[in-house]
């Protein structure tokens, strides 16, 4: 049998052994954060300093925006407001070269930290076709998400009332979806194997940073079996989406109709692994130190061990 596991967009694939551990796995090291801005906007005013026409800049700063949106940072190409971290674009001539400097301001105006683009030929600045603005911002998004995941962390650190220097408080509503009594056994794993790892796991929405809901899906297959499909959303106290771990695998039609026993506490120990790795990024932590795999690795004959990328 196999199980998938999704966290945060990251894909891995890993073998597990017979019933009753069907998901038996390591999901946590899979986990990844997604980004966010150190406030809820970034806004991106119109450069005047990047040697491109007021048009072209208008241009680049809606690229710019629609890049860092594609990755779940809510930038906008128009004018800051007072509460808007803001990010600002200048370019330097090097002869042949132009080459881009994005520098991100807090509210208060105050630099915290700038990032240079890679460099681009002058008369392909200069003509300022689409297709050059377009890949300048591709290339930009990953520095400037890093410098805001940089900028985040720091202020995370620095406050003692952050996430990072407490834990975690998180509710675990009821499971919903499973058979039998799958539901009521999937919940009380989940919130035991969670709070072992340390967020203070708690059953009301009252101060939550985070919600993590269980929802459980079986479909039939050929050959009289199942497919399960287990996802554990955790969104943060706005509704936000800051993540998820999927749990899928095939077994014999039936055998969750009534009892879960063991699987529901091997399935609650593997995700519980991932669901805290996702809180804890989140949290301004560094994921769990964990040797990346080659591609190629990633499935492999019965009885497997678990493999990540």
């Amino acid at each position: 049998m196999r199980w998938l596991l999704l966290a945060c967009l990251l894909l891995a694939l890993a073998g597990c052994g017979d019933y009753p551990e069907p998901f038996l796995g390591n999901p946590g090291a899979t986990a990844m954060r997604l980004r966010q801005p150190p406030d809820p906007r970034l806004a991106i005013p119109t450069p005047g300093t990047a040697l491109l026409s007021d048009g072209a800049s208008r241009q680049f700063a809606v690229a710019l925006a629609t890049r860092l949106q594609q990755g779940a940072v809510p930038a906008y190409a128009q004018p800051a407001q007072p509460t808007d971290w803001r990010l600002l674009v200048s370019a330097e001539d090097r002869g042949p070269d132009i080459v881009p400097t994005y520098t991100v301001l807090n509210p208060q105006g105050q630099p915290q930290g700038s990032v240079k683009g890679k460099p681009i030929q002058a008369a392909a600045w200069a003509a300022a076709d689409s297709g050059t603005l377009t890949e300048a911002a591709a290339d930009a998004a990953p520095g400037i998400n890093s410098l805001l995941t940089s900028i985040e962390n720091g202020l995370m650190r620095a406050d003692p009332h952050s996430l990072y220097n407490r834990a975690a408080k998180v509710m675990v509503p009821p499971v919903t979806g499973a058979p039998g009594d799958g539901d009521t056994v999937l919940t009380n794993e989940m919130r035991d194997k969670l709070a072992a790892l340390g967020p203070q796991v708690q059953t009301t929405e009252d101060g939550a940073d985070f919600i993590v809901q269980g929802e459980v899906r079986l479909v039939p297959i050929a050959g009289g079996q199942q497919r399960v499909e287990i996802q554990w959303i955790i969104k943060t106290a706005k509704g936000r989406e800051a993540g998820r771990v999927v749990q899928l695998n095939d077994i014999p039609a039936g055998t969750l109709d009534h009892y879960w026993g063991d699987v529901a506490m091997v399935v609650a120990q593997q995700a519980s692994d991932g669901v805290n790795e996702v809180i804890r990024r989140q949290s301004g932590h560094e994921p769990a130190t964990t040797e990346a795999q080659p591609a190629a690795q990633q499935t492999q004959p019965e009885p497997p061990a678990a493999q990540v990328n």
